[in-house]
Parts: C-alpha cells; structure tokens; sequence
C-alpha cells in the first residue's frame, strides 16, 4: 500500500517547519483564507512533478524559487521534505541558484527494518537538476516510485464553457482518471464496459443528488473521440451534453465518478482541493457518506471551507490550520478535548465559534 504515514517539510511557502505530521486514513484540512491549506496540497504537486522529472517546469510556472522558499531565499536557505509510507521513505533538499533555479542539493531513498531494527539511507545524487528516483536501480526506489505515482491531486474547479471535461476527447484515454477530469466521458465508458458493478454504483449515487439524472449515453461502435452526454428521466430518447449541467452538478459527477470507480483504478491516496465548491447542502452529505466508506480501503486528503462537510466528520478526522507569525500550523483535533463542548454543539459550529482556530 502506497498510503502516506508521516511528513516533515522546512522551508516551503507558507510552512515554515512541519515535524513528523502523522495521516490517518481521512484528513480534512480546514482553515482561514491564506492559511496555508492550499500550499499543503500544493506539496504533492511539487512531489508528482519531481517524480515525472519536471522540477524545472513546476518551478518556473510558480514563478522561480523565490515563490516556493518560506519567504524567499534571503530567508530560508532550502526546502527540506521527508516523506515516509510503511516501511519507505523519500527525502530531499532543493536549493536555489543563482540562474533562479531549485536543484537537489541531496535526494535520498529510504528503508526501514523492522526485523533488525535498522534504518538505510540511499544517496540518489547530489546537485541534480531533475530525481534521479525514476530510473534508480537500487533496492529501495522500486517501492518509493510505486507510492509517489500513486499520490494524485485532483481539482474540479474549472466547469467553464471551455473546460476540458466539456470537450471532445480520445476515447481511449481511459487508463487513469484525469486530475482535472479531461477524459470524464472516456473514464465512465471504460466503467461502463468493463465493471458494471461500479458504473450502477456511481449512477445510483449520481440520482440522489441529481433526480432528474437518468444515465449516461454509450455509443455503439469504436469512435476515435468522446464527450459527456447523458439523459433526462422522462426524456431518455434526447441526449444531453455536459454545458447542459449546472457546475455543482458537473463537479459531483467528477467527484463521485473518482472516488467510487473501481478500487483497484482508485490511487492509494487522493487529494482534493475544495470539494464542496457549487454543492447543495445534501450533496455535500452524501458526499460525506463517500469519503467514510472510501476511506475503509484508501486515503484521503481533503481541503475544505465548507461548515457542512465538517459536521460529517469526528474531530479525528479534522486538521486546524492556522498562520501564526507568518508560518502555517497544523493541529489535529481532539474528540477527548472538545468533548464538552461535542454535547451542545456540532464541529462545523465550533468551528464557526472559533473555538479551536481555523478563522481569522
């Protein structure tokens, strides 16, 4: 399993110093405008594009160096990230240059042994432009890169008349589902073909927010391109396409269409900017109820301003952020703590209080 155990991470946007953060199984991250939420996520971005060899290019389109050290390099020298999953570990420095670039000062492959108690550090390299992980031939990276491309990131928000989940797309770019749900209608065709178990599963889940919903449309034949069109109940002979959802609705396809696929397709752990964004109230419900059975299997990771979505969750589940001194902090609540407080109120309230932070 590729699920993330522990992070540490110095020096990267807001987040000063992070020491030994422990995951469970579901992490709703709440917090103020600015906090530092997003730049949390933003993390495995950073870590997907070191995998895919593309340091260069995340670095650049977030506007050099400066932009991702803690303030700039006139104040922290490096970004220092350690990641570890069961009994792997990556880690590594990024340093700036004076040609306003990061490079690794040191990337490192790590492995623990329970049985001997012992912990082993592999060197990747020092001074690389781009990881070395991908291509390392030693013991350990095998295991880290089978984790990393498994960490996906995934953000619904763009239901624009030019998305592209509204667009035409190859029918056979259905292996993975899009961060950005490009090959939605590819995706569900592949589901519909070859799972349907799981396709009835996401239909059924897609009516009870969406009544009106009655399925998606499959063409016969092998068309080289596909787009998203699906039926009214009542008018089942008239195919509709996506422009023709509201954006809440769209999203909620997106969102039920990544977390109830199969689950041998599903990335061992999912993250997820801002899940909420356009739903009903009951849609945000239901979609609670999702994350609870997703996360019997696999791992979530979750960035909300949403009251509602709270309210679906123990204090557990839930991770306050908030910026002081100019440095993001991370807190986990606590069920024994707010105990008291649990009899009279709900969590999305306590929060609205700022009982335990979170507000500005």
């Amino acid at each position: 399993m590729a699920k993330i155990f522990s992070l540490t991470v110095n020096g990267y946007k807001s987040i000063r110093e992070l020491q030994n953060f422990q995951f469970h199984n579901l992490n709703v991250l709440i917090g103020a405008n600015g906090a530092g939420k997003s730049n949390f996520i933003s993390l495995f971005r950073l870590l997907y594009a070191i995998y895919e060899q593309q340091l260069q290019l995340y670095v650049q389109k977030q506007g050099g160096p400066d932009a991702l050290l803690h303030f700039g390099r006139k104040e922290t020298e490096k970004i220092h990230a350690e990641f570890y999953f069961k009994n792997n570990g990556y880690k590594f420095n990024l340093i700036p240059t004076n040609d306003n670039r990061l490079i690794f000062e040191k990337e490192t492959a790590y492995y623990k042994n329970n049985a001997h108690l012992k912990n082993y550090d592999r060197t990747l390299g020092y001074g690389l432009e781009e990881s070395k992980l991908k291509e390392a031939q030693d013991t350990f990276s095998p295991y880290i890169r089978n984790a990393l491309k498994n960490w996906r990131v995934y953000h619904f928000h763009d239901t624009s008349e030019t998305a592209k989940v509204k667009q035409k797309h190859a029918s056979n770019d259905n292996l993975t589902f899009k961060p950005d749900a490009a090959n939605l209608a590819a995706y569900l065709h592949r589901i519909y073909a070859d799972y349907p178990d799981e396709y009835k599963r996401i239909v059924e889940n897609i009516r009870l927010v969406l009544p009106f919903f009655h399925d998606f449309v499959h063409r016969d034949g092998e068309p080289e391109t596909i787009e998203l069109e699906w039926t009214q109940v009542g008018k089942t002979d008239t195919p509709l396409k996506a422009h023709m959802l509201s954006d809440g609705s769209l999203r909620f396809i997106c969102l039920v269409t990544l977390l109830l696929q199969p689950s041998s397709l599903l990335p061992d752990t999912v993250l997820i900017d801002e899940p909420e964004l356009g739903l009903h109230p009951y849609a945000i419900t239901v979609l609670a109820d999702i994350f609870k059975q997703v996360t019997e299997t696999k791992q979530l990771i979750v960035s909300t301003q949403s009251v509602e979505l709270v309210n679906e969750f123990n204090p557990e589940d839930v991770v306050v952020v908030n910026q002081k001194n100019g440095a993001s902090t991370f807190e986990r609540l606590s069920q024994e703590k707010l105990a008291n407080w649990l009899e009279d109120y709900s969590l999305g309230e306590l929060w609205k209080q700022n009982v335990f932070g979170g507000r500005p």
